[in-house]
């Protein structure tokens, strides 16, 4: 088969079929080489092809929408960003035994970077501190509303009954009153800003250790834009964290309410993918570790 369904809905996608979509929608680029990519992403299925394009699969609905979503926006906000953003290419349709929309890529060199294993911390907390900077500095008019850049509280029950799945393997007491914190910080006040939504280790790209390349705007939109500050939490080690911040400029109830967003995505996710996917579930408990640490 093609598109062999794994489990509910979520396909997955052989370098047979990417090969046969793109040889009827784009003939262009048929015969070039189809190469699938390693990676720990949950949401789309990824393929190299040729030297110098990517094909992004979505592998279950819930993804569908972030493919017109990037292919609206990326155009507008890639042109004013310090670090690559993906540039679409193609659009592809339905067809070949797969059921949704997909898209093609040119391709960025660049690799993911590893928590714990950065060759220059501090130098890619300015990177990133100039990016997340850039990004809220776009004119926010007529921009969405960003999939993250709601209010924290309403992660809540979410957070909640994730901590209830995770009793006896995390220290859900000293989750809890973190927790608490962030969500007795102020209420972002200000005008809706530009937020990637998404700044995990898996959608940056770095070269010589510095920041090249940021990729899957699937969440991209307006909002509180607190929720970028993730990155501190999820990649940073603890001394760099600190040049973020100051580079940032952030006070204490953004900082907050940006450590209540990575804690809760990491939260929520680990119970999901404890099993199911090792490494999404490893970096959720680096990120609870690494918030408990600070706050000790």
């Amino acid at each position: 088969m093609s598109a062999v369904r794994m489990h509910e809905d979520e396909l997955d996608v052989d370098v047979s079929l990417v090969g046969r979509l793109i040889g009827a929608q784009f003939p262009r680029w048929a015969g070039l080489p189809v190469r699938r990519l390693a990676s720990s992403g949950t949401e789309n299925a990824m393929f190299r092809l040729g030297a110098d394009k990517v094909v992004r699969l979505p592998r279950h609905p819930r993804a569908v929408e972030a493919i017109a979503h990037e292919l609206r926006w990326l155009p507008r906000l890639g042109p004013g960003l310090p670090a690559a953003a993906p540039e679409p290419l193609g659009r592809g349709e339905p067809g070949e035994d797969f059921p949704w929309p997909w898209s093609v890529y040119r391709w960025l060199d660049g690799h993911n970077p590893v928590p714990g294993e950065l060759e220059e911390p501090e130098l890619l907390a300015g990177d990133l501190a100039d990016y997340v900077t850039a990004l809220r500095r776009i004119d926010p008019a007529e921009g969405p509303a960003g999939y993250r850049g709601v209010p924290l509280a309403t992660r809540d029950p979410f957070l909640r009954d994730a901590l209830a799945q995770l009793a006896g393997r995390v220290d859900t007491a000293a989750v809890t009153e973190v927790w608490e914190e962030a969500l007795r910080a102020p209420e972002y006040a200000g005008p809706p800003l530009w937020a990637h939504g998404d700044l995990m280790a898996g959608n940056l790209l770095i070269t010589d250790g510095r920041l090249t390349g940021v990729i899957d705007y699937g969440t991209v939109g307006v909002g509180d834009p607190a929720v970028d500050l993730i990155a501190a939490w999820c990649l940073l080690p603890a001394g760099a964290r600190g040049v973020f911040r100051e580079a940032m400029g952030v006070d204490g109830a953004e900082w907050a309410r940006g450590r209540g967003w990575a804690l809760s995505i990491a939260v929520i996710a680990l119970p999901y993918y404890w099993e199911t996917n090792p490494p999404v579930a490893a970096n959720s408990r680096h990120v609870i570790r690494e918030i408990l640490a600070e706050t000790a």
